[in-house]
C-alpha cells in the first residue's frame, strides 16, 4: 500500500502507519519528531510539506540541514517523490552568490539550505520569513546555544504569518532539560517520539545484532602505558600539593578538566594571584596531554601514540608552543617512553580484528557495504592502508573538511562524490570519522564497526543507525579490556537508557498539553530622565509625605514638602553638574532614538557575521550592510570605524604583531577610529607581562589617538555600536558608499575621487591632501618632501605618488 496525495508521486512511498500518524500530528502543531535512524524522518517531513503546499500554495517551504551534503540529499529526495515544479525548488549554500540567492528566494517555492546561509541573509536583510508557511529543522538537537537554528527560529516567530515548525532528530540528548531547550528555541509545543518497540513501528523494524569483540593490550604497550602513568601520577601529586585534587592516583579526564576550570576561574577573577597558580596551570595542561597519550596507547596503539608525541615535540619547538609541551619534552621519563614506542614493531590488536571482521563479512556476503568508524583521523588512515592490502576489499577514507598539517580534508563535493561511489559499489568499505555519523544517505549498509566505543549516546545511536535500514544489520564494537574503552561503552549505554526515560517523561507531559514556553528576555534600555538615580548629595534635601507622589490632590499642600536650605559645597556642585551632563546625554540619546525611526545603518565586515554582535544589532532594528572590509569590523559613518576585538584576539594580536598594523591602517583610513575590547581576563587569561599590556593600551590611546571601549559581552558591544551610529547618522554623517555605487558626483566629490586614485591614498588621506594643498593641481605639483608634511603620507607613499604623476605613459 502506498501514500496517496495529489502532490506526491503515485506508488512511490510505502504507507507506514507511524509515519502517517506522526505527520498528522505535525500538521496540527509545531512538533519535535524523534525517530531512530533509518525509520524515515524525512518521509514524515515530506508528507507535511505536501499538505502545507496544498493548503497554502502561494507560501514558501524552508528545509534546513546542517551540511551541504545533507542539503543536496534532501533536494534529490524532494525531486524524486514530490509533484512540484523543480524550477521552483532551490538549494542555498555559501557557494551561491548572495545576489543570486535573493533572486532565487523570490522565485522559489521550496528552499533547502544550510542554516548559516539563511542566518546571514536575514542579518543582511536580503530576505524575510514572512511568506514561509513551514520550516523543517533537520538534526534539530543542534538547536541550542548560539547555533544558527536558534536565530532563524526566533526570526520566524517575529516575521512568519502562517507559522509551522518541525524538528527531526534521532538523538535529542539524554537530559530532559536539553530536550525542552530545543523545543523552546524552535517554538515547539508537541513531541512525537517513536522507538523500535512502539506498536505502530514494530512491523517495519529490522533486527540489528550488536556484538562486542574484546582484545587485550600487549605487554610491550603495557610497559609504555606504565611509564606514562608514572608521569601522570607525578603531575597529579603536584596538583594535590596545590590543593586542586583530592587524590593523585586514578584521576579521570573529567576531574582534570574540572581542575582546569577552577584554575581559570581564579585567574579570571581579576584578583592578584600567586605565581604558583600559573605554574599549577602548566602542570594541569601537561597532565591532560599525558592522559591523552595513555588513552591513545590503550585504545589506538603505538602508531597513534608516536604520531601524537611527534606533534607534541613540534609544538614544544615552535615559537608559540605551550609551556606544558616544552616542559614535557624535557622530562626524561617521557623521552624513555618515546624510545620504547619507537621500538614497538607491531600495532594494536584492534587493527587485526578489523581486518578479520571485514574479511569475514565479505566472504559471507560479497556485495556487502561496510562502515568502520574511528574517532581519530590518524587511525582512519592506518585502517584504510591496512584494508587496502586485502583482496576484494575496496576501502575509502571519509573525513571532514579540515586539513591537519599534511593530512588534507575532503571538500563537501568530494564527500558527496565518495558516497555515490560507495552506493554504486566502487568502494565497499568506508573508513570514517564522526563526519559520517549523521545525516548521510547510505542505505543498505550491512555492517558497522566501532573501532572504539564513544561515551556520547547521541553519536552511538547515529553510528549504529547506519545499518539495519532495509534489512537486518550488524554492529561490532571493538573493546580493549581493562581500559577506558569499557568505561566509555557503559557510559554511552547508560546515557541512552536515560535518554529514553527522559523522552517518555516528556511525551507524557506533552500528552497532558503542558505548554513549553520561551523564557522572557529582558531588554536593556537607555535611562529616561525619570529613571536617573538621584545624586547622593543634593543642594536641597526634600522630605516628602508618604503618598505625595501618588496623590495629585495633595499637590497644593505646601506642608507636605519641608525644604531644608543648604549651601552647596564645591564637590556637591560638581556632582550636580556631572549629573546634569548625564541627564542631558541620556535625553539626547532618547531623542535621537525617537528621530531615527529605526533607520540606522551599519556596514559590517562579512567575517563578523560569525559573531553574536550582528545578531544583537538586528534585534535592535539596525540595518546591516554586509561588505568585505579591508580595515575594521564596523563602519558607522564616513569618519568612524570600529575595530572589535575579543580579549583573547587582542592578546594574540599583541604577540604576533598584527595589532598595531591594523590600527595604523584604520587610522589612515578614518578620522575617528574606535576600538571595542570585549570580554574579561585581559590581565589573567594569558601569561603576558602586565606592563606590556598597559604599554599597548597607552600606545593605542596616546600614539594612535584611538579610544578604547571595554564591553563585557556581545550585547554590550552591539549597544555601543548602535549608540555611535545613532549619534553620527542623525547628525548627517552617513555610512559611506563603496566606490562605484554613487550617482552623479559634485565637483568636490570628483576632486576627492581623483586624489583617491593615487597609490596608498584612502578617502581620509585624500581629504587631508586637498585641505592641505587646496586643489588637485597643487597636489600634483607638490614634491615628495611637501607631500610627507600631510599626516599619514610617508616617504615611500610620497615617492609612489610622484612616480605615477611624473612618469611617462607607455602603452
Amino acid at each position: 500500500m502506498y501514500i496517496e496525495h495529489p502532490l506526491i508521486k503515485p506508488s512511490a512511498i510505502e504507507k507506514r502507519d507511524y509515519q502517517v500518524n506522526i505527520s498528522n500530528s505535525c500538521i496540527e502543531r509545531s512538533t519535535l519528531v524523534v525517530l531512530p535512524t533509518g525509520m524515515g524522518k524525512t518521509i514524515c517531513a515530506l508528507l507535511v510539506i505536501a499538505e502545507r503546499l496544498k493548503k497554502l500554495p502561494d507560501k514558501k517551504i524552508l528545509f534546513l540541514a546542517p551540511t551541504k551534503p545533507l542539503v543536496e540529499q534532501h533536494k534529490a529526495f524532494i525531486n524524486q517523490f514530490l509533484l512540484v515544479d523543480m524550477d521552483k525548488t532551490s538549494i542555498f549554500t555559501g557557494e551561491v552568490n548572495p545576489k543570486k540567492r535573493s533572486e532565487q528566494w523570490s522565485n522559489s517555492q521550496i528552499i533547502i539550505s544550510t542554516p548559516q546561509v539563511i542566518e546571514n541573509d536575514l542579518l543582511a536583510n536580503r530576505l524575510t520569513l514572512e511568506d514561509v508557511s513551514f520550516i523543517i529543522f533537520d538534526e534539530s538537537h543542534r538547536a541550542v546555544g548560539n547555533y544558527a537554528y536558534v536565530f532563524v527560529a526566533e526570526r520566524y516567530q517575529n516575521q512568519g504569518k502562517d507559522q509551522l515548525v518541525m524538528g527531526i532528530t534521532a538523538s535529542p540528548g539524554s537530559r530532559a532539560q536539553k530536550i525542552i531547550e530545543v523545543c523552546n528555541n524552535l517554538n515547539i509545543s508537541g513531541v512525537e517520539i517513536r522507538s523500535e518497540y512502539d506498536p505502530d513501528v514494530l512491523p517495519y523494524v529490522h533486527d540489528i545484532h550488536v556484538q562486542w569483540l574484546r582484545v587485550d593490550v600487549p605487554d610491550k604497550i603495557k610497559s609504555v602505558i606504565k611509564h606514562l602513568q608514572n608521569i601522570l601520577e607525578e603531575k597529579c601529586k603536584a596538583l594535590y600539593k596545590f590543593g586542586l585534587v583530592r587524590r593523585f592516583r586514578n584521576i579521570s579526564t573529567t576531574e582534570l578538566l574540572e581542575v582546569q576550570k577552577r584554575i581559570q576561574a581564579r585567574l579570571a577573577s581579576g584578583k592578584k594571584q600567586p605565581h604558583s597558580l600559573f605554574f599549577a596551570a602548566t602542570i594541569q595542561a601537561a597532565a591532560i596531554k599525558i592522559n591523552h597519550a595513555i588513552m591513545l596507547a590503550e585504545t589506538q596503539g603505538p602508531s597513534a601514540l608516536r604520531n601524537y608525541l611527534d606533534r607534541l615535540e613540534v609544538e614544544s619547538n615552535s615559537k608559540g608552543g605551550s609551556r606544558a609541551a616544552k616542559s614535557l619534552m624535557k622530562d626524561k621519563d617521557l623521552q624513555r617512553v618515546i624510545k620504547l614506542a619507537e621500538n614497538i614493531k607491531f600495532d594494536h590488536p584492534k587493527l587485526r580484528s578489523v581486518v578479520m571482521v571485514v574479511q569475514d563479512q565479505l566472504a559471507k556476503k560479497p556485495d556487502s557495504r561496510i562502515i568502520v568508524f574511528t574517532h581519530y583521523r590518524d587511525t582512519s588512515k592506518q585502517v584504510t592502508d591496512e584494508l587496502s592490502r586485502l583482496v576484494h576489499v575496496r576501502p575509502a577514507r571519509f573525513v571532514g573538511q579540515a586539513t591537519h598539517g599534511k593530512d588534507k580534508g575532503l571538500r563537501q563535493r568530494e564527500q558527496v562524490a565518495l558516497i555515490e561511489k560507495f552506493k554504486a559499489g566502487e568502494y565497499n568499505v568506508l573508513v570514517a570519522t564522526s563526519v559520517a555519523e549523521e545525516g548521510l544517505d547510505i542505505p543498505a549498509t550491512d555492517l558497522v564497526v566501532f573501532y572504539e566505543p564513544i561515551p556520547s549516546e547521541i553519536r552511538t545511536i547515529q553510528r549504529r543507525g547506519r545499518t539495519g535500514r532495509k534489512r537486518p544489520g550488524k554492529v561490532i564494537i571493538l573493546i580493549t579490556r581493562n581500559t577506558r574503552d569499557e568505561a566509555y561503552y557503559w557510559s554511552s549505554k547508560n546515557k541512552e537508557k536515560q535518554m529514553k526515560r527522559e523522552l517518555d517523561v516528556l511525551r507524557s507531559k506533552l500528552a497532558e498539553k503542558v505548554q513549553v514556553t520561551k523564557p522572557r528576555v529582558l531588554e536593556r534600555k537607555f535611562f529616561t530622565d525619570q529613571q536617573i538615580p538621584a545624586p547622593v548629595n543634593q543642594a536641597a534635601s526634600e522630605v516628602r509625605g508618604n503618598n505625595h507622589s501618588n496623590n495629585n490632590d495633595n499637590n497644593d499642600n505646601k506642608n507636605s514638602i519641608i525644604t531644608i536650605e543648604k549651601k552647596p559645597s564645591k564637590v556637591e556642585d560638581n556632582e550636580q553638574t556631572r549629573l546634569g551632563d548625564f541627564q542631558a546625554a541620556s535625553s539626547t540619546m532618547n531623542l535621537l532614538a525617537q528621530k531615527s525611526n529605526g533607520n540606522i545603518e551599519v556596514m559590517v565586515d562579512n567575517r563578523e557575521f560569525k559573531s553574536l554582535v550582528v545578531r544583537e544589532l538586528t534585534k535592535m532594528n539596525v540595518t546591516i550592510i554586509p561588505k568585505q572590509l579591508p580595515f575594521g569590523d564596523y563602519i558607522i559613518s564616513e569618519r568612524i570605524c570600529v575595530e572589535r576585538k575579543l580579549v583573547a584576539d587582542f592578546l594574540q594580536s599583541l604577540i604576533d604583531g598584527r595589532l598595531f598594523t591594523q590600527l595604523k591602517n584604520m587610522k589612515n583610513e578614518y578620522l575617528r577610529p574606535v576600538m571595542i575590547l570585549e570580554g574579561d581576563g585581559l590581565f589573567t587569561s594569558r601569561r603576558i607581562n602586565t606592563s606590556a599590556i598597559y604599554g599597548a593600551l597607552v600606545s593605542i590611546i596616546s600614539d594612535f589617538n584611538i579610544p578604547i571601549i571595554s564591553t563585557a559581552s556581545a550585547r554590550e558591544s552591539a549597544e555601543m555600536i548602535r549608540a555611535l551610529a545613532l549619534r553620527e547618522q542623525l547628525e548627517g554623517r552617513r555610512v559611506p558608499s563603496i566606490r562605484g555605487e554613487k550617482g552623479p558626483m559634485s565637483v568636490h566629490e570628483r576632486q576627492q575621487f581623483i586624489i583617491e586614485s593615487l597609490p596608498g591614498v584612502s578617502a581620509t588621506l585624500a581629504l587631508r591632501l586637498l585641505e592641505h594643498f587646496g586643489s588637485v593641481s597643487a597636489v600634483f605639483q607638490a614634491d615628495p618632501g611637501s607631500l610627507t608634511e600631510v599626516q599619514g603620507i610617508g616617504k615611500k607613499t610620497a615617492e609612489e605618488i610622484k612616480k605615477v604623476i611624473d612618469e611617462k605613459y607607455a602603452n
